[in-house]
């Protein structure tokens, strides 16, 4: 591996002397004594079925900042343009190929990797931009909006709102629409109290911050469920407040589904009427996906919520983050503006808005619509379901919710792995989420490598893997004590 110094001292030789067709440097040098020192983290641990805080050491992600490539000034020199551009090839090249081989290995994040949007490329020399209103169109004519109000649609049918009765816009990222929905939560109960389990995004916790609000932590189960019961003694012991509720379908971690309909009977059962709760859906993921399940619960707004919000860039597969964020069209005058200066209205987060991820949410709803994504679903669920068989056929420790497609796992001893297949990682579990893009062969070659590794790291006796029945349950724990109990 060539070493960063020697790599930005290339590059600058390559473009001061203009031997551009010679330049040498690898994406992914790195050096080691500027990797960011190890983090010391309080965080709670169930451990042996017992709240104990407890030091953790969480390990960040590579300092790239001294293999970044540096914006240079183009020379005086019109001749030198040329060499220019082509170092600039040069390093896009390289890029794509590094893009290339770290999509291979790419199995920890809920991202749908496999697409083709060459439909597309026809447009991407517009700046579309769909700030404002999506229904109030602004005297910027460069905009998507009838794209963006067709998926809007789409998603209200899915969720069973009628056109005249719901508010939504296409946001930038899943983020953006917790945010949203929180926000338009606190517009409705000023006084309001945001309750959301301690599996929730980090999102819903940012948005109280950001918004001041009290926030109430709930407990939640092994499978990362939200706690009704523990939810329950809170929520009596404010009772003289409305209830802002976020309900995870999917959390971050283990993939759990909250149970609405529980939630909203705990809500009715502490004597809250539904002109005194709001709950936000958070369906990052497997909002997308749960439709298509059969004997999944279904979100909708004929129940008693308030907000729903997907991301674009997970399961649908958009090529950029993006989201979807839907409410009832009753509850957006409490946020929203005239804007002299669009001569539009606005409502949203953000003032700009890609115009772009319209068109590609556009055109993936288009092509694949309810039947595709059925399709999508099932083989997730179904490659999902032998990933954990393997998993447990190899004496490793590994549970899946029954509606989801994340597998947890014991975390892989060596970081070098976890960042290789780009794993994700909470205190001693690690998750891989299948997706459309994941197939069984790309499974199986991550179970080899993984068996063969676990070969090498627990050759020690002395040297156990770790215990997961305080985070996925005794009997889904492979742990020498808990094998032998079995």
């Amino acid at each position: 591996m060539v070493g960063t110094s020697a790599v930005i001292e290339s590059m600058s030789s390559a473009v001061n002397g203009k031997e551009v067709a010679d330049v040498r440097f690898d994406l992914t040098a790195v050096v080691p004594e500027l990797v960011p020192a190890v983090v010391k983290s309080e965080v709670d641990a169930a451990v042996n079925g017992g709240d104990e805080e407890q030091k953790r050491e969480i390990v960040l992600g590579r300092n790239i900042h001294t293999s970044s490539f540096s914006v240079t000034e183009p020379d005086a020199d019109d001749d030198s343009t040329g060499d220019k551009e082509a170092y600039m090839a040069s390093v896009l090249a390289r890029y794509r190929k590094t893009l290339t081989d770290r999509t291979k290995y790419h199995l920890g994040y809920p991202y749908n990797l496999d697409f083709d949007y060459g439909a597309l490329t026809q447009l991407q020399h517009f700046s579309i931009n769909n700030l404002g209103d999506p229904f109030i169109e602004s005297n910027y004519g460069v905009h998507s909006r009838q794209f963006e109000v067709g998926v809007l649609d789409w998603f209200a049918r899915l969720w069973d709102i009628e056109k005249d009765e719901y508010w939504g816009y296409i946001t930038n990222c899943g983020t953006e629409g917790n945010l949203h929905g929180i926000l338009v939560g606190r517009e409705v109960f000023p006084e309001g109290i945001l309750y959301a389990s301690k599996e929730s995004h980090y999102s819903i916790f940012k948005a109280a911050r950001m918004y001041r609000m009290e926030c109430e932590k709930v407990g939640t189960l092994l499978t990362g469920e939200i706690d009704c019961a523990d939810f329950k003694v809170k929520l009596l012991a404010n009772k003289d407040k409305p209830a802002i509720i976020n309900v995870n379908i999917g959390t971050t971690v283990k993939g759990a589904v909250d149970d609405l309909d529980l939630v909203i009977k705990t809500l009715e059962d502490c004597g809250f009427s539904h002109d005194q709760f709001y709950i936000h859906c958070d369906g990052a993921l497997f909002g997308l996906m749960m439709p298509f399940v059969k004997r999944a619960p279904k979100v909708t707004f004929k129940k008693p919520i308030g907000s729903v919000s997907v991301s674009g860039h997970k399961f649908v597969g958009c090529p950029m983050p993006c989201g979807v964020q839907l409410t009832r069209l009753e509850h957006i005058n409490a946020l929203s503006s005239n804007v002299e200066y669009l001569a539009s209205r606005d409502a949203t987060i953000m003032g700009s808005r890609n115009g772009h991820a319209p068109l590609f949410l556009w055109y993936t709803l288009n092509r694949k619509g309810y039947k595709g994504f059925q399709k999508e679903v099932q083989k997730c669920l179904r490659n999902a379901h032998y990933l954990k068989d393997r998993l447990i056929g190899a004496g490793i420790s590994a549970m899946l919710n029954e509606l989801s497609s994340t597998v947890v796992f014991e975390r892989p001893k060596d970081e070098e792995f976890v960042r290789k297949w780009q794993l994700a990682c909470e205190r001693n579990m690690a998750h891989v989420v299948v997706m459309p893009s994941v197939t069984v062969d790309k499974l199986d070659n991550f179970l080899d490598e993984l068996v063969e590794a676990r070969s090498i790291w627990y050759k020690d006796e002395d040297v156990k893997p770790p215990c997961l029945a305080s985070d996925i349950g005794s009997k889904n724990c492979c742990c020498p004590q808990h094998r032998m109990i079995s």
